[in-house]
């Protein structure tokens, strides 16, 4: 597999490493220590090269274990009285944070709301955290809703994308730093094809299959 660290990790991983060397003469222990904070920030901060399949599906937007599945009423944020199905994925710190597009469309709209900062896998997180909120309208103009959740440890929510922009399946569109959850809301007609406890890849795994594919015939990496 094919590792590159993500923008945001750069300014993090060259301060250690510069303080781990200035202390090598001096305080050898705490420039071990140093050493080994940048290690973890690379591999927080990794960027792995995924397969996307080019089929129009519904994949994970995020790497870690889906915690919820179930029906709900739309979010307030969507104008609708329609149910959605709600799949909840919990990021533990060694997961990969970089987020992924679940589907092609347009994002329609973008809505940061500041709140608080209990553990990400406590259900109460999804409407009183720090969040970010972002609808997609699909080429079968459905909206689908992602929301980037911050976490006990969590402190920035990072989105790459803007209103009315088009965006790809599995392409990047953000990152949750140190420990998070994204909650992706998809109507309820489309049958869920993950269970609750699975660990899911993001851009890789299919969490519904709304145009009933058969066969996936490639994938692109990126």
């Amino acid at each position: 597999m094919q590792y590159k660290i993500h923008n945001e990790g750069w300014v993090y991983l060259v301060i250690t490493l510069i303080i781990a060397i200035i202390f090598i003469p001096f305080f050898i222990i705490l420039s071990f220590i140093f050493f080994f904070l940048s290690f973890f920030i690379y591999y927080f901060f990794r960027d792995p090269i995924r397969s996307i399949p080019a089929e129009e599906l519904i994949v994970s937007p995020a790497d870690g274990t889906v915690t919820f599945i179930g029906e709900v009423d739309a979010p307030d944020i969507i104008n609708s009285d329609s149910k959605y199905i709600k799949i909840s994925i919990f990021l533990s710190i060694f997961n990969v944070h970089v987020n992924r597009i679940p589907c092609n469309g347009t994002i329609k709209k973008v809505n940061y709301i500041n709140g608080k900062f209990f553990n990400a896998s406590f259900d109460k997180s999804s409407d009183q955290n720090e969040r970010n909120e972002i609808i997609l309208k699909n080429s079968d103009n459905e909206e689908l809703l992602i929301v980037q959740i911050a976490g006990l440890i969590a402190r920035r929510i990072v989105c790459n994308i803007k209103e009315n922009q088009d965006v790809y399946q599995g392409h990047r569109f953000g990152i949750i730093k140190f420990g998070s959850r994204v909650d992706l809301f998809i109507p309820n007609k489309y049958k869920p094809l993950v269970a609750e406890g699975q660990t899911v890849i993001g851009g890789e795994s299919i969490l519904a299959n709304p145009n009933n594919i058969q066969h996936i015939s490639s994938s692109i990496k990126i």
